[in-house]
């Protein structure tokens, strides 16, 4: 048996094991600040303090009508808000301080924090530039503190399931894969105007879709491959609605290029339907994370695919709300997971070496 499933055997028993802290773990509320409210995810987190799965001990937020809003929609009093993320700590201490706010602040956020050994989590990715990433990196190493990344994907069922069968075997050698990410447009979905203010920017998104899409296929394969870094990267961008994104990309195409495997990664803002699915291509079969509750498969010689609906994942895998309780209460620790810092570093690489290889029109090698 190979020892990457053996590592995979063992961490799946593990989790089932100790199923009940992990339980214990979601059963005190996450006390949690607020880094910014521009980013249209904190809206599923608010769902969570709905529910009380979290509490707030403090919201860092400038801007008056995203403030207003807040107050008025979930009943929050003047008290919680703070000027800035500093102000925040000198009067608060939560056990995580949650970054809602451009990508390119979350090198500052980790600054103020690490200090102070209070622990984060981002919205990915994890950077704009691999130097803020590794600098984030040495800060959270040096305070020992935790940094977690968090994606919607990490929580799919299909994208767990599809982890394990890869590592069991089930398909053999992996020699390629393929991410489609992304939806009909940030604007043409609807996103708010404080949110497209910076994800529409290169200096504070790190690009268009390349970044906000192409994020999670490096993810995914980063995780997949064991946490390698590709030899080598090749991407395209395109600006097909300049009219709506003037200063970004909103369609991009990565390639990774490994020894023994490649990786597609396709990330557009101009797809007809949301979407993020995953196939993965062995020696002997194959697998599609179709959406978060749907694996497709084929192995060689069957004459057609197999469709599995699956269930919610083992805990604390369900969502990042559970997942952060248990690394930061002690029950789990992230390794090469999905929101480690291990494998977002990767990521940023790619996407840095990504936009580089786009602009430059040329394959880009990573050392």
């Amino acid at each position: 048996m190979k020892s990457s499933l053996v590592c995979a055997v063992l961490f799946r028993i593990t989790a089932l094991l100790f199923f009940p802290l992990f339980a214990f773990a979601q059963s005190a509320p996450l006390k949690v600040a607020l880094a910014g409210l521009s980013h249209d995810h904190v809206y599923l987190l608010m769902q969570h303090y709905k529910k009380g799965e979290v509490t707030l001990t403090g919201i860092a937020e400038s801007d008056p009508v995203l403030i207003d809003k807040f107050k008025k929609n979930y009943h929050l009093p003047d008290s919680l808000f703070f000027k800035d993320l500093p102000s925040l700590l000198k009067k608060q201490k939560p056990e995580v301080v949650m970054a809602f706010g451009p990508n390119s602040a979350h090198l500052s956020v980790v600054e103020a924090c690490a200090l102070l050994h209070v622990h984060v989590m981002v919205e990915k990715p994890l950077a704009t530039t691999v130097e803020d990433a590794e600098r984030i990196v040495s800060l959270a190493e040096k305070y020992n503190i935790h940094v977690l990344t968090d994606y919607e994907t990490s929580w799919y069922a299909s994208n767990q399931t599809l982890y394990e069968e890869v590592k069991s075997d089930k398909i053999g050698g992996v020699r390629k894969m393929v991410a489609h990410d992304g939806h009909q447009g940030p604007k043409e979905i609807g996103c708010s105007p404080q949110f497209l203010s910076w994800l529409t920017d290169p200096k504070t998104n790190g690009a268009g879709a390349l970044f906000d899409f192409g994020c999670y296929g490096a993810n995914l394969m980063t995780w997949l491959m064991d946490g390698r870094i590709p030899d080598a990267v090749y991407a395209t961008t395109k600006q097909i609605k300049p009219w709506i994104y003037p200063k970004v990309d909103d369609d991009a195409t990565i390639v990774l290029d490994y020894p023994d495997a490649t990786g597609i990664i396709e990330a557009s803002w101009n797809w007809p339907y949301n979407i993020k699915d995953w196939e993965v291509f062995g020696k002997s079969g194959y697998l599609q994370a179709v959406d978060g509750s749907t694996l497709r498969s084929r192995k060689d010689g069957d004459a057609d695919f197999t469709v599995k609906k699956l269930q919610t994942p083992v805990s604390p895998y369900q969502d990042y709300v559970a997942y952060v309780s248990a690394v930061l209460r002690g029950h789990l620790k992230p390794g090469n997971d999905l929101s480690s810092l291990q494998n977002n570093l990767i990521v940023v690489k790619i996407l840095s070496a990504a936009r580089q290889s786009a602009k430059a029109g040329k394959k880009v090698f990573i050392k």
